[in-house]
């Protein structure tokens, strides 16, 4: 059809509106042919809160559970790491809502730890779908843990290398002669002055004395 038109013979500018009309019709029906619309699935979603959020006195659960053949929603909470699969139930609701609020859990009436947050929705066919928050930390009666700073890393101080250099010894001086050094002669000059002065020092002592007795 659009080969037709396009070979149509252009007499005046009616003629040619009237074709390009025709072509963009043709385009937008084989368009709209091709192209089917598909409708997004959505599952159910809680908006908050979010993992590891720490969680004290009356908390607002946020989120979605209207999703295609909803027939009713359970929002229900159970304890971190539980096997037994044992939940503990908020609230229910016959009626789909949709970015609202979906329960109220006043967690000051259950003991502090960690939950795991759950919104199920149940489907018109029976089915089920889940949404799950886990790691949500309940500190009404205990203090909320700081998390513990990473280790700064220390570098190493570098120590300066010592290089040792020798140093060279001087070279002796020879030294000059002593002058107080004594000579034979002068040790015997000593001892003659010294005798000559004792002598005469006895001389005197007994010429006193004899002085004296008289």
């Amino acid at each position: 059809m659009s080969a037709f038109v396009l070979n149509l013979p252009v007499t005046n500018g009616w003629d040619k509106m009237t074709r390009i009309g025709i072509l963009l019709l043709t385009i937008t029906w084989l368009a709209a042919s091709v192209v089917s619309p598909v409708a997004a699935q959505v599952g159910p979603v809680i908006d908050a809160p979010l993992p590891g959020d720490v969680l004290q006195g009356v908390v607002p659960v946020k989120g979605s559970s209207n999703v295609p053949g909803f027939q009713a929603s359970e929002v229900a909470f159970a304890y971190s790491g539980d096997t037994t699969g044992t939940w503990f139930q908020i609230t229910t609701s016959d009626k789909a809502i949709d970015t609202d609020t979906l329960a109220t859990w006043d967690t000051t009436t259950i003991t502090d730890g960690d939950y795991t947050l759950r919104l199920r929705v149940t489907l018109t066919d029976g089915s089920t779908q889940d949404a799950l928050v886990p790691n949500l930390r309940v500190r009404n009666y205990t203090p909320v843990e700081t998390p513990t700073p990473a280790p700064t890393a220390i570098k190493p101080t570098l120590t300066p290398t010592i290089t040792l250099t020798s140093t060279p010894f001087p070279s002796p001086t020879a030294l000059p002669l002593n002058p107080a050094v004594l000579t034979p002669l002068d040790v015997s000059k000593s001892i003659a002055y010294g005798g000559l002065g004792a002598v005469l020092f006895l001389i005197i002592l007994g010429i006193y004395l004899g002085l004296r007795r008289k």
